[in-house]
């Protein structure tokens, strides 16, 4: 088998173990069996194992990181989203139902990057720059946490609107839920901070500038501009429950458009990185 078919093979065997996780978590949650979440978050540690296994074949492969193409950007940002999400959950099961829609969004990633432009390619003179690495691990920190806050949002605003289930009587309380949909922005807000300035710095050294206004240099201050809005008029207005919710929705809808659509069809220093 080459090492492209065997990546593919241990993509689609995390694929299949992150679906898996899912429904154990649904059957855990919906069913009210807590003493069985253990296993959802089990196959979410195992499904990681041929993930790491397929990025660490594509880096030997390749030479450098998994940020140079759609199928290794997709793969990566969903790894470190599950590792966040596995993290978290192994600290505080009890907040397992944002499981059913931080996973189905990472191993949807992981799927679409598949089916993009698997060759490998190159590293180009100017991405050869430690500043480059600190630029793509924070980009990836920042866009775990922003996933994981449309997951805490989504299962805010159904309680909110009064559904009601065993798997959303057993989430945390609104306030608990409101209170962490903030802190993942908070978090990756720090981090979407970082990566710019790491991206400035490696600017600075590639082409002699910091800032070039770059389609994704400017919408990448948009999305800060973004989050850095809501975190202030949470802070200064004391918006809560939906507005809330809605706010880190929107937020990530601009930072998605930074991310996973720009990159691939705005012609952009950027863009002939990701083709």
């Amino acid at each position: 088998m080459s090492p492209l078919a065997t990546e593919y093979a241990l993509h689609w065997t995390a694929v299949g173990l992150y679906i898996l996780a899912t429904v154990g978590f649904a059957h855990a949650v919906v069913f009210d069996k807590p003493e069985r979440l253990r296993y959802g978050l089990w196959l979410t540690w195992l499904g990681l194992v041929p993930h790491t296994a397929a990025l660490l074949l594509r880096w030997q492969a390749s030479g450098h990181g998994p940020y140079m193409l759609k199928y290794e950007v997709m793969s990566s940002n969903a790894w470190i989203a599950v590792v966040m999400l596995a993290v978290f959950l192994w600290r505080r099961p009890g907040w397992s139902a944002i499981a059913l829609v931080a996973l189905p969004l990472s191993f949807l990633m992981i799927a679409l990057g598949l089916f993009a432009n698997p060759a490998v390619k190159d590293l180009p003179p100017t991405l050869r720059s430690i500043w480059l690495v600190f630029h793509v691990f924070f980009n990836k920190l920042a866009v775990g946490a922003y996933l994981l806050s449309v997951a805490a949002s989504v299962v805010l605003l159904r309680k909110l609107r009064g559904h009601h289930g065993k798997w959303l009587d057993r989430a945390p309380p609104v306030d608990a839920l409101e209170a962490y949909v903030v802190r993942f922005v908070g978090f990756g807000f720090v981090f979407w901070a970082t990566t710019i300035v790491a991206g400035a710095i490696w600017a600075n050294q590639s082409w002699g500038r910091y800032w070039g206004w770059d389609v994704i240099e400017t919408w990448s201050l948009i999305t800060l501009l973004c989050y850095a809005t809501f975190l202030h008029v949470r802070r200064f207005l004391h918006i809560s429950g939906a507005a809330v919710a809605w706010w880190a929705l929107g937020c990530f809808g601009v930072s998605a458009l930074t991310i996973f659509i720009l990159p691939f069809t705005m012609p952009s220093l950027h863009a002939a990185y990701f083709q």
